[in-house]
């Protein structure tokens, strides 16, 4: 199983407000804007930083039936998942079935993104998120910055994040 690891690609960690979390992580300690922005799919505002060669990833609910409200009520912020970067989900998958590791979440709808993750209870408290992706992650955005994934103007469309329409 561990040839299948490619990379730990970042931490996720739930906060209350992104803003307020920036202000430690990017202007404080000196994270560099990778990339961010709502997925309104699941009521999460996402903000990427790269600290050094480490990257993380700052989660804030938009709204009560988010994905991370329960996490934020129930343990306040902290720290919420690894994702490690995988070659082959499939594989992976299977690998962790055949020694007794039950996979949730599995999602390979995208040629950009597939996951899958192993909860908490089976991983002595940590929520490991399993990907296998064909984008850089560790490349900036170009097209927009903090200040517009702060201000609500970024979304998250079939794992890329762009400038929301003025519709």
């Amino acid at each position: 199983m561990a040839d299948r690891v490619r990379t730990v690609d970042h931490i996720g960690i739930a906060v209350p407000s992104v803003a307020d979390a920036a202000e430690l992580f990017a202007d404080v300690l000196g994270g560099r804007f990778l990339s961010g922005g709502d997925n309104d799919a699941t009521g999460i505002r996402l903000l990427h930083l790269a600290l050094g060669r480490f990257k993380i990833e700052l989660l804030q609910p938009l709204r009560d039936d988010s994905i991370v409200s329960p996490f934020l009520a129930g343990q306040g912020p902290g720290f919420h998942h690894l994702t490690l970067f995988v070659d082959d989900l499939p594989r992976t998958v299977d690998a962790l079935e055949a020694n007794g590791y039950v996979p949730t979440g599995t999602n390979t709808a995208s040629p950009r993104w597939s996951e899958t993750f192993l909860p908490p209870r089976s991983t002595f408290g940590a929520l490991l998120q399993f990907t296998s992706t064909t984008a850089r992650w560790d490349v900036p955005a170009l097209d927009y910055g903090l200040r517009d994934v702060l201000a609500g103007r970024v979304v998250w469309r079939d794992h890329i994040a762009c400038l929301r329409s003025a519709d």
